[in-house]
């Protein structure tokens, strides 16, 4: 299969012609990257799939409204990030946690899910995540696992490069605290 540039894809996705060809290529070239950056912010595989499945939805819905001042994979984690935050959200109040507590009944659901093949290391290292203020979780996933680059991690998440650099900083002190003090 033919794999399009960004800006082939955005050329193609702006033509109703040809975009549901288009969208088939930007599912198949995103859907695993935007898997793997969800599922790392420590939701089991199911629930990382529905917000998969949302963000693209989303993105579908919303297609006309892309205009590409904007890279199409900035548009796409920026969506994705979003719906993450919402189901969030969502599982907070179903689990009447205030937005200010830690999200350590994630690190429970994925304890449980049958997809998760980490070890005591790893589960330690997401429950040290998961101790993170929201915010500072999202930046630490972003420029840790996806090797982001903060220009871009700016573009999505609308803060400034200043900020996000001392965010990073921050948790990876706080994940550093909380795993030598759980040793």
């Amino acid at each position: 299969m033919y794999r399009y540039t960004e800006d082939e894809l955005t050329e193609k996705l702006s033509r109703p012609d040809t975009r549901r060809e288009a969208f088939t290529h930007v599912v198949d070239t995103y859907g695993e990257k935007l898997y793997w950056m969800i599922r790392k912010m420590g939701l089991s595989h199911d629930d990382t799939n529905d917000i998969v499945q949302n963000t693209f939805m989303k993105a579908w819905m919303n297609l006309d409204g892309f205009r590409g001042d904007s890279k199409l994979s900035t548009w796409l984690y920026k969506i994705a990030i979003n719906e993450n935050i919402t189901f969030l959200n969502r599982q907070r109040a179903m689990n009447n946690i205030s937005i200010d507590d830690t999200d350590v009944f994630l690190l429970e659901k994925l304890k449980s899910d049958d997809y998760f093949d980490g070890d005591n290391l790893l589960l330690k290292l997401q429950e040290a995540i998961l101790n993170l203020p929201e915010k500072q979780r999202i930046v630490f996933n972003m420029k840790y696992y996806e090797d982001m680059k903060y220009e871009e991690m700016s573009e999505i998440l609308g803060t400034s490069v200043g900020a996000l650099k001392a965010s990073y900083h921050h948790a990876v002190k706080k994940i550093e605290t909380f795993l030598t003090d759980s040793v």
